[in-house]
């Protein structure tokens, strides 16, 4: 639970936008950023409770929370055609070297790729920002071109994809899929419909790939039972398909937050994971069931 970590908020409340304007008070902090006047422009005068309708006008914006729902930067993601540029800022400078730059990258790559379908995710950054030209080329990012003024670094999609399954990354737990489960999800994923099924597609192109009779008994595959430590709860839950959910009953589907949470993860793993309106932190107590240790795994 202390690997760094970071949620992308869609929402832009009235405060968000106060906490932006104070980082931008801060030269440090808008000394590289080519575009805070878009961010500041309508701030003072507007009085919303929620902004996202304004900061969303001509891209995406997103508010960047740690781990305690603190908020700790933003990223904006704009699209045109099949390329999209993506603009980050870790704001509070207490913040700067704890490696949440990373994380928020991470976070957008998976945005832009996933739910915004781009082909090429780009980074232009000015050459004596040498803290976030290191941080998007240890993130897999390359030099595209450079000037005196700019660098610009790029992610194709496929780079991202082969990346995403090659390197399993330090920062988060390995999870793991059986071939099936895996063959049946990304049908089910190209023609369902929500707003966090990318969430899904993601985990399940970063999942380790096993054999259903070889995969560890103690790891939450499809239709499994475990128990959970959500926050300070205690669930016990069934992971199923989503015609066979019945969330009274325990039984959550693939697709709700939870279960795209824990498909693939480990007794004993432990994690952050962000709903809709917080940050959860979830530990697999237990695997009560598995149907590939009980042998019925279907061909």
């Amino acid at each position: 639970m202390d690997k760094p970590f970071i949620s992308l908020c869609p929402e832009i409340t009235r405060a968000d936008a106060l906490t932006l304007m104070d980082w931008l008070e801060d030269e440090d902090v808008t000394r590289f950023l080519s575009d805070s006047r878009h961010v500041s422009r309508f701030i003072g005068r507007v009085q919303l409770p929620v902004l996202t309708h304004l900061f969303n006008q001509g891209g995406r914006f997103f508010m960047a929370f740690d781990r305690h729902d603190v908020p700790v930067g933003f990223v904006r993601l704009v699209k045109q055609g099949a390329e999209c540029e993506i603009v980050l800022v870790i704001g509070n400078r207490d913040n700067w070297g704890r490696k949440l730059g990373a994380s928020a990258i991470r976070e957008g790559l998976k945005l832009a790729f996933f739910d915004m379908r781009a082909e090429k995710l780009i980074a232009k950054i000015h050459p004596d920002n040498v803290r976030s030209l290191k941080a998007f080329l240890q993130g897999g990012f390359v030099l595209e071109n450079e000037s005196p003024v700019m660098k610009s670094l790029s992610m194709s999609s496929e780079r991202y994809l082969r990346l995403l399954r090659e390197s399993h990354a330090a920062h988060t737990s390995d999870i793991y899929i059986t071939e099936i489960d895996k063959a049946r999800l990304k049908n089910l994923v190209e023609v369902e419909q929500g707003p966090t099924v990318f969430e899904l597609e993601h985990e399940i192109e970063r999942a380790i790939v096993v054999d259903p009779w070889n995969v560890a008994d103690d790891v939450v595959t499809m239709n499994s039972k475990a128990l959970l430590h959500v926050d300070d709860e205690e669930r016990e839950v069934a992971l199923v398909y989503p015609e066979d959910a019945d969330e009274r009953a325990g039984k959550l589907s693939v697709f709700s937050d939870i279960g795209t949470a824990i498909l693939g993860y480990r007794a004993g793993d432990a994690f952050s994971w962000r709903m809709p309106s917080r940050t959860c932190h979830i530990r697999i107590g237990k695997v009560l069931y598995q149907p590939e240790a009980a042998g019925h795994y279907h061909l």
